[in-house]
């Protein structure tokens, strides 16, 4: 197995990509302490686990995904796949937050809600560009 260098990655994308990880990390302890409420609001009914172990499993991995986007730049590109791929999965609970019209994070109106859902694929994108994943992604294959 040979390993493969990195490019360097520009200022810009560094800051994005720590600032990423500081959100996520905030995100995920406040899912384990003052915003658990809030959170439980965007757990959707098909989740097999009750909403509150859902919440405070997101809540780590959140926690751990946030610290890898700060502290793995070996694997960035990786980590940035793994963040886009969470911010993914996760988009279901802001629709059902959306359908079921439930309020929490000050979203108390079905107009607020629905603008929050085009924050997701900004998530996306912001996960994607900031550890240069999506710029690297012909040179992994």
């Amino acid at each position: 197995m040979t390993s493969r260098k990195l490019p360097r990655t520009s200022v810009p994308r560094t800051i994005g990509r720590v600032l990423l990880g500081s959100a996520l990390v905030f995100a995920g302890t406040s899912h384990l302490t003052f915003g658990r409420e809030d959170f439980r609001a965007q757990v959707p009914e098909f989740v097999p686990l009750s909403e509150d172990v859902t919440v405070l499993a997101s809540g780590v991995a959140e926690i751990s995904l946030g610290a890898a986007l700060i502290a793995l730049r070996g694997r960035r590109v990786t980590v940035g796949w793994v963040a886009a791929i969470f911010f993914t999965l996760i988009f279901p609970g802001n629709i059902a937050q959306l359908i079921h019209h439930r309020d929490a994070f000050g979203l108390d109106t079905d107009t607020k809600r629905g603008l929050r859902l085009l924050g997701q694929p900004l998530l996306i994108a912001w996960a994607l560009w900031s550890t240069g994943a999506w710029r690297d992604r012909k040179r992994r294959r």
